[in-house]
């Protein structure tokens, strides 16, 4: 399904309608998410895929829709709830925190001219995405093992900058992070990126 920023709001709204056993926390994430957070404004990248306003929301509600229809397909016994809050917010380490976003628009006019549209906050610490991810999410929402493992590792067995090793999962992946991660992929290099 192509998301764009004429159907996400929509869609990803329709997404919550998915959760049951954690719709409390969930929805009280979702408000903190969406009344202190940049969630729905935030860029999913510097200069790579959606480098725009609202890029992060767009993706991530991409990755969930291919994500329940890969499990649909493959792992029907995984709840859509679960698939539903691995794959919605795996990539939330990208908002920063409440009044202090990760990524600011670029104001270096050589960067722009390169499509470098945002720069990462300097004051944010460093940390690996999806260990930021994993950080916020799990400060309002009860996770499986499952769950946890496929949100940190959700990139694969590629050698992660800022601290994660995700060969170490190697061999040991749940299939829950398996469906993330081709769903991610798929998201960002076929639909959002074009690639053939």
């Amino acid at each position: 399904m192509l998301i764009n920023t004429d159907n996400v709001k929509e869609k990803y709204n329709l997404l919550f309608e998915k959760i049951s056993k954690r719709k409390e926390q969930v929805m009280k994430f979702k408000n903190f998410l969406e009344n202190e957070t940049n969630w729905l404004r935030a860029p999913a990248s510097t200069r790579f895929h959606l480098n725009v306003e609202q890029g992060l929301l767009i993706h991530s509600v991409g990755v969930t829709y291919n994500a329940l229809d890969i499990k649909t397909l493959l792992a029907p016994d995984i709840t859509d709830e679960s698939v539903v809050i691995t794959a919605l917010f795996h990539d939330l380490g990208k908002v920063g925190y409440a009044g202090k976003p990760y990524y600011l628009p670029n104001d270096n006019a050589k960067d722009i001219e390169k499509g470098i549209t945002f720069k990462k906050n300097p004051e944010i610490v460093t940390m690996n995405l999806a260990v930021r991810s994993l950080y916020l999410i799990s400060q309002h929402i009860s996770l499986s093992e499952e769950e946890a493992q496929a949100i940190v590792a959700h990139d694969g067995l590629y050698a992660i900058k800022g601290g994660v090793v995700n060969i170490d999962y190697h061999h040991n992946e749940c299939r829950l992070q398996m469906i993330l991660h081709f769903a991610d992929k798929w998201t960002s290099a076929v639909q959002e990126e074009g690639r053939k």
